[in-house]
């Protein structure tokens, strides 16, 4: 395989997520952002909590999507969120969520 098909492999694959990500947000109630991951769920759980000095967020999410072009299965029941990092959580506005087709 060339540099080129390689190239070319990973931006169909990132076109066709982008298209089942169009399909999907319909479906959820939240858009969750991290330093690692992008997801879709439709019930979210935040919580702070410390140790010791530091402070980091522990975040359920339920009946999720997850944003991850190599993952074969990208529809979740349940996904814990650990992090130290920041956490953006956003609720869809249904009126936000009209993306055009032929995009």
């Amino acid at each position: 395989m060339s540099a080129e098909d390689l190239d070319n492999y990973e931006t169909d694959a990132e076109l066709a997520l982008y298209k089942e990500y169009r399909d999907v947000i319909k479906l959820f109630t939240y858009v969750v952002e991290t330093e690692r991951r992008f997801y879709l769920a439709n019930k979210v759980d935040f919580n702070v909590r410390s140790a010791g000095q530091d402070v980091y967020f522990d975040v359920q999410l339920t009946d999720a999507w997850v944003w991850d072009v190599y993952r074969p299965s990208r529809f979740v029941t349940n996904v814990r969120i650990v992090t130290f990092k920041d956490v953006n959580v956003e609720e869809v506005q249904k009126t936000d969520i009209d993306i055009p087709d032929n995009i």
